[in-house]
């Protein structure tokens, strides 16, 4: 079942449910946006019937527990959800709540998922095309942008021929692309709401045969369709801001690993730019104060 037809699944299905998982279907239905974040025990509650039905009616659909069908249902909310209703949502979810702990808990939980759940093979051939490509282009747009710049700060100094594409402008997207060929390497950077320019992008180096990585929060994300490697960082909303925290994360690994696989050209790179930083007084020497004797 793919996570993005829960809804579809649930109303497929409403006819033959039990009349336990239909006060079940009923609420989800009606307020998915609140049901996405409520465990078992919450959404037993809210309902009013036992904490056992509501994992059964998971496993009706189609699940294999109920994380997956929670899962579901913020998938929906990312991707659906205009910016008003997030903040809505947000407040209703938040109310009292210690806002700094449950945020950074959240983030917290994105990064250790993330790790648990990230293709070793897929991230190590990410790496092997990265650094065997001619050409790298990353592209990421939208609240992608920031992650994108990033990306780009740290390949550059890397790999020979980097070069940074936001997708502001769809009617430019085309002509920065016009010269790939499978030589080139797309490091694709997309999370929701997703771009359609980062879309369109992407479809185009598909159909030049170039090799595209992706970065998104899903395996049903739009981009995958598309891709040679597909690297998967959760980033579901914990607010109406949606956390970035563990695709950075996975970012920073991916150009780390690939430094260490070109350690001694990154050393002999660092060392010129180290000079030339020295030589232009390019940063603040941060010297400490000494304080005279008394």
């Amino acid at each position: 079942m793919e996570n993005n037809d829960i809804l579809i699944r649930i109303k497929e299905n409403y006819n033959e449910l039990s009349k336990g998982h239909k006060k079940i279907a009923d609420y989800v239905l009606s307020k998915y946006d609140k049901a996405a974040y409520l465990n078992a025990s919450a959404l037993a509650t809210e309902v009013g019937i036992s904490e056992s039905t509501v994992v059964r009616f998971a496993y009706e659909l189609g699940c294999d527990g109920f994380s997956t069908f929670q899962r579901s249902l913020q998938e929906i909310i990312q991707n659906k959800l205009t910016s008003v209703q997030r903040i809505e949502s947000t407040s209703e979810r938040m109310g009292d709540k210690d806002i700094l702990s449950a945020v950074m808990q959240a983030d917290y939980e994105k990064i250790k998922q993330t790790l648990e759940e990230i293709d070793r093979k897929d991230f190590t051939g990410a790496i092997d095309d990265l650094l065997d490509a001619e050409n790298v282009y990353i592209i990421g747009g939208r609240s992608s942008a920031s992650l994108a710049q990033f990306a780009f700060f740290y390949f550059k100094l890397l790999l020979p021929n980097v070069k940074l594409l936001l997708t502001s402008s769809s009617s430019e997207i085309f002509e920065h692309l016009i010269g790939i060929d499978e030589k080139t390497v797309i490091l694709a950077i997309s999370f929701p709401r997703y771009s359609k320019s980062t879309l369109n992008a992407v479809k185009f180096a598909c159909s030049r045969k170039c090799k595209i990585i992706a970065v998104t929060d899903s395996k049903y994300a739009p981009i995958n369709e598309y891709t040679t490697h597909k690297l998967i960082a959760r980033s579901e909303m914990a607010s109406f801001v949606d956390s970035l925290v563990a695709p950075l994360s996975l970012l920073n690994s991916l150009i780390v690993a690939c430094g260490m696989r070109k350690k001694e050209k990154v050393k002999e790179t660092f060392t010129q730019l180290e000079n030339i930083w020295e030589e232009y007084d390019v940063y603040e020497k941060a010297e400490k104060k000494i304080e005279p004797k008394k």
